[in-house]
């Protein structure tokens, strides 16, 4: 009970430090970092890299013409029942700030995790978390590594801050090339960053080949592994590379709410990382300050619901299944994914494929990686990818 004490109140002092101010870069507004830092073609398509580019077209259109929204990898079982109990219980207080219910549910989640409270931050979100890293790590400049393609949120937030990347294409297996990763690594390196499984392939790089990198490099400069969706693989918390805080490493690891847990509009992440890391992030802001009262029980709640999350892993794993399947009969390869959605080659411009799949009223994302045409689905419910595999016949047929 006493460490839990002196947790809350180290924590308390750290968020506390924050409040006097924020230091910025002298060739960084905040009016700059306030919007997304995204480069764009002459078409609107957002431009990743030479080798990866997002086909845009009306991306969130009208719930109403849209039957099967399966473009932001959602779970569409969520949030839990438990969670749902709990938000309407403390509605009523969504007037209070919730400190104290913080620190509980940060303990909650350390007790989970293994490891101390101090290494525990908190977000709306695990894509705030990987912002705020970017943002804060790169007030100097430097270099992020990372794979290409990947998630990009935490890249482009660093490079908007003054950073340069360091893209390391994927192996033909499209796991990580480890090897590539770290000779890309010099002295003007900050982070190395890292989504595992990745987004958008849906791959997983070997946990033990991914272990053995972040134990060797992390001792010469910091390794973010995102987590986001670990959890929909049976054995999750032995292929997470939380075990490595305890071992001293410099590593910090994202979870969020919002994909197993069905909380994606509710907003709740973490992180765990060493305190000396937490300490640097938290010198210019807050993480737990944007996370609303309620969804605070929401997420607690959810962490007790092991039922829910068995549910969810085993419709999404069915689902996976049942797009394979006729991807399959319909003479299409795919990434095998671990996660809940799949990506797979088409033979039709990204943009005109999702004006076509839009008209049959499913949302799918759409990329170009290596000169090739993608189509990504997240995982809905049966009837949802029942409808995804009709419509997509009829489109490409």
């Amino acid at each position: 009970m006493m460490n839990n004490t002196i947790n809350r109140r180290n924590w308390l002092k750290a968020g506390l430090m924050t409040v006097g101010g924020i230091t910025v870069a002298p060739h960084m507004s905040l009016g700059e970092m306030a919007r997304a830092p995204l480069k764009r073609d002459a078409e609107g398509n957002f431009l990743y890299s030479p080798f990866f580019k997002e086909y845009i077209h009306n991306p969130f259109p009208e719930p109403k013409k849209i039957l099967a929204r399966l473009n932001a990898n959602e779970n569409p079982y969520g949030p839990s029942p438990k969670a749902l109990t709990a938000l309407k219980d403390v509605a009523h207080k969504g007037n209070r700030y919730a400190w104290r219910e913080l620190f509980d549910l940060m303990e909650k989640i350390a007790t989970k995790e293994g490891v101390s409270a101090e290494n525990i931050m908190m977000g709306p979100g695990s894509s705030d978390l990987l912002e705020k890293t970017g943002m804060v790590l790169f007030l100097e400049g430097g270099n992020v590594v990372s794979a290409d393609p990947s998630y990009m949120s935490l890249v482009r937030v660093a490079e908007a801050t003054g950073a340069s990347w360091k893209g390391v294409p994927l192996k033909s297996d499209w796991s990580h090339d480890l090897n590539a990763m770290e000779k890309a690594i010099d002295s003007d390196t900050k982070l190395v960053y890292i989504c595992n499984p990745n987004n958008p392939t849906g791959s997983m790089t070997a946990h033990s080949e991914l272990v053995d990198f972040c134990s060797r490099v992390a001792d010469k400069v910091p390794v973010f592994v995102d987590e986001a969706y670990l959890d929909f693989l049976e054995d999750a918390d032995k292929k997470s590379m939380v075990s490595l805080i305890n071992k001293g490493k410099d590593v910090i690891i994202a979870r969020t709410f919002s994909k197993i847990y069905g909380m994606a509009g509710l907003r709740v992440g973490y992180v765990v990382a060493q305190p000396e890391t937490l300490k640097k992030i938290q010198k210019i802001t807050r993480g737990g300050m944007g996370i609303a009262y309620p969804s605070i029980f929401a997420a607690s709640a959810s962490m007790d619901d092991a039922e829910f999350q068995v549910k969810s892993r085993k419709l999404n794993a069915e689902c996976r299944e049942y797009v394979y399947e006729n991807l399959e009969k319909m003479g299409y390869e795919y990434v095998p994914s671990s996660t809940s959605f799949i990506i797979f080659p088409i033979e039709m411009e990204g943009k005109a494929f999702l004006e076509k799949m839009q008209a049959q009223q499913v949302g799918v994302r759409a990329f170009e990686i290596n000169g090739g045409d993608w189509c990504r689905v997240s995982m809905g419910t049966m009837d949802e990818m029942k409808l995804f595999i009709k419509a997509f016949d009829k489109v490409v047929g």
